[in-house]
């Protein structure tokens, strides 16, 4: 034995090689943390001296290295700038000894090899992997890009063109690809990733190999010349700039840490990429982006906590076809969970068949899906007019109408059809569940399951236990959408929930800003320009606005701080039936385009229906806008919050999120809350007490603040 520790050791193969394999104790998979890292250094020294021919570097864990541990980057983060810098260039000395060993080097991998480790991978000589790996550097989506050379060795490697690619799409790349483009050097079985990295190094010792030739490329400038660089780079920094957009530097900074280093030596070009390393990693950018990947990682655990109590779903049924119904039986269907799909209308089963249908053409286009597993997916979805194997089922999703009565009256027949220990979930967007759960003989048995649309996109699902919904019951349901490949949050019954009651405070603050003479265009362009995918007049037309007039209702009706006094243009807009993407009219005019997907147009009769519920139109400052626009919003969350809807500001941020699409480089409501300061917002919020209960900080929001405390650590 060359090396043991207790996260990676070091032994000798038969063939005269060095065994490196990385093995962290107590965890499921190897990752980069100080204790590694130290390991590591550790070890190179001695294999610097050790006789040997050369060095074999695996993983005995499923997967290779996924990358460093983000709970020490986020201490890190924190760090001054010196001490940041000094940690990257410790890090990169080892990685620099690694490439430097007096033997060539080879790693073998499989499964994912991420951010630093594979950044460990392109330090070595050469690289075989099995056919099912895959590699990449997802830094740019925490806010930041590769800090152990991956900007200086993979340009090097692979060409500027990939590289650009690679790294400002953060994207995972699968093994062929990552082959064909020069990144690994062979594919291999698992079983013969030993022996193949053995016998490249055999090869370099018989001179077959010139590891040598490929150090020197990996060490010195990229080999073109200054046109072809500007060709490259400047290309791929518009391209990269369009597409990531203003707020997320990342992928532009990390094209242009390329370009500059391009002309250096190793030594020239890891000091550009330590540099544009920490001028990212002290943005609030990254510190939200880093805070999200934590944030995901909780709600994962929360995941695995329930379905430790979780009943098996073997089998399901949707009730209510249609476009949702049709959403929510693909879904099941293509995560392999059989389903019924039931309406009392061939009409509403010939819809959701061809909605599902269609979700399954789109895969096998796009090569995601076999054409042999899409038909699996499309004759496990059973059409049904009837209750005809609903006693079979574990759990059965009511998607109809949105309509208190009928949803009683279905749920009683329902319950009725089914198992006793089947569960039943209702997915409403804002009835009460505590009042839905009153037909029923078996109310421990039910809760909520809100999907969002388009279900297929949404990667949301809110589980909304009622007062009478017990644990096996709320620990199924997530554990039937985390199978469903959506993220599930558990909430407390209130009107809206969590994310439609955060959501009208929000759209009535929109209404609001137009009663007092603002054009909704300019507000869709300032809150598209503080980060949100569209404005709320926009959002309104894809909600549409027969759906937000009713939920309006309920939400009014629920609490009296959100009832506008005042008629509103959404009012207006839903009594001449222009009821947005739906009818092809509402703010806007929408038209298919050639993918037959609505195109926004302006609708010239708008203005006339505005000022119809408009006092004197008046130009108001984007600043004011954003701060109407958000401080509802803010302030509905903290009190869901403190109203116990969620149980922490995680859940409640990660619903805004992932649910209605709150710019992530923001980190959520509460986090925004926390990077301006408890005491700045409230003092923002009072500018606008004069607007009604919605804008006023609650009396623990001002403790806070008086205290200085914040929602995250």
């Amino acid at each position: 034995m060359i090396y043991a520790g207790t996260a990676l050791r070091v032994d000798k193969l038969p063939s005269g090689a060095a065994h490196l394999v990385f093995d962290l104790e107590g965890s499921s998979v190897n990752k980069f943390n100080q204790l590694t890292l130290g390991e590591l250094q550790d070890a190179v020294a001695k294999l610097g001296s050790a006789d040997v021919t050369g060095l074999v570097i695996t993983s005995a864990k499923a997967g290779f290295i996924v990358g460093a541990d983000i709970t020490e980057f986020t201490a890190m983060f924190s760090e001054s700038e010196e001490r940041l810098m000094g940690w990257l260039q410790q890090g990169n000395e080892l990685f620099n000894a690694i490439e430097d060993l007096p033997f060539p080097t080879v790693t073998a991998l499989h499964g994912t090899a991420l951010g630093g480790g594979f950044e460990l991978a392109v330090a070595t000589d050469y690289r075989v992997a099995t056919e099912d790996a895959r590699v990449g550097f997802p830094e740019v989506k925490l806010g930041i890009l590769p800090g152990f050379g991956g900007t200086v060795r993979l340009p090097r490697l692979i060409g500027a063109d990939n590289a650009n690619q690679w790294i400002s799409s953060g994207s995972h790349i699968k093994a062929k690809q990552a082959f064909e483009e020069g990144a690994l050097d062979a594919l291999v079985d698992q079983d013969k990733l030993v022996p193949a990295a053995e016998k490249i190094i055999q090869q370099c010792r018989e001179g077959k190999l010139d590891y040598q030739r490929i150090r020197q490329q990996k060490t010195s400038p990229l080999g073109l010349d200054p046109i072809e660089l500007n060709v490259a780079f400047e290309t791929a920094k518009a391209l990269v700039a369009a597409k990531a957009g203003r707020h997320y530097p990342a992928p532009v900074t990390a094209v242009a840490a390329m370009h500059k280093a391009a002309t250096m030596d190793r030594a020239g070009a890891l000091e550009v990429e330590h540099g544009a390393f920490v001028k990212l990693a002290k943005t609030e950018v990254a510190a939200n982006l880093v805070q999200m990947f934590l944030n995901d990682q909780y709600l994962s655990g929360k995941a695995r906590h329930h379905l430790s109590q979780a009943a098996e779903v073997a089998s399901a049924a949707v009730l209510g076809a249609g476009i949702m119904g049709g959403g929510i039986a693909y879904q099941s269907a293509l995560k392999g969970t059989p389903i019924i799909m039931k309406d009392i209308a061939q009409e509403g089963i010939d819809l959701g068949m061809a909605e599902a249908r269609k979700q399954l053409d789109k895969r096998v286009a796009r090569g995601r899906l076999s054409p042999e597993r899409m038909l699996s997916a499309l004759t496990s979805i059973k059409p049904s007019l009837d209750y005809s194997g609903f006693d079979g089922v574990n759990i059965v999703v009511e998607a109809v109408v949105e309509n208190p009565k009928i949803k009683h009256a279905v749920l009683a027949e329902l319950e009725e059809q089914v198992a006793d220990d089947t569960i039943i979930a209702s997915n409403t967007s804002t009835i009460s569940i505590d009042e839905l759960s009153t037909v029923l003989k078996r109310p421990e048995r039910f809760c909520g399951m809100h999907f969002f649309n388009p279900v297929p996109v949404m990667p949301l699902v809110e589980v909304i236990r009622g007062q009478h919904s017990s644990e096996a019951t709320i620990a199924t349901t997530v554990a039937y959408a985390k199978k469903l490949g959506k993220t599930p949050i558990v909430v407390n019954n209130c009107p809206g929930f969590l994310v439609n009651r955060i959501l009208f405070p929000y759209f009535g603050a929109f209404s609001r800003l137009l009663h007092d003479g603002a054009d909704f265009r300019r507000i869709d362009k300032a809150m598209e320009g503080f980060g949100w995918p569209m404005g709320p007049a926009y959002l309104l037309d894809v909600v549409g606005i027969d759906t937000a007039v009713h939920a309006q209702g309920v939400m009014a009706a629920g609490y009296d701080r959100m009832n506008l006094e005042f008629e509103t243009a959404i009012d207006r807009l839903y009594a001449e039936k222009a009821l947005g993407q739906k009818s092809g009219s509402g703010f806007y005019l929408y038209e298919a385009d050639k993918r037959g997907k609505p195109k926004k147009l302006p609708n010239p009769a708008i203005d006339g229906v505005i000022a119809a519920v408009q006092g004197e139109p008046r130009e108001i400052e984007e600043q004011e806008i954003v701060e109407r626009m958000m401080v509802a919003m803010c302030l509905e969350t903290v009190r869901c919050l403190e109203d116990e809807i969620v149980s922490s500001a995680i859940e409640a941020d990660m619903g805004l999120v992932l649910g209605i699409g709150f710019p992530p480089f923001r980190g959520g409501a509460l986090r925004y809350i926390d990077a301006m300061g408890t005491q700045a917002f409230c003092a923002m919020a009072d500018k606008y007490t004069d607007l009604g209960e919605l804008y006023h900080p609650t009396d623990a929001l001002r403790a806070k603040a008086a205290a200085g405390e914040r929602y995250y650590p």
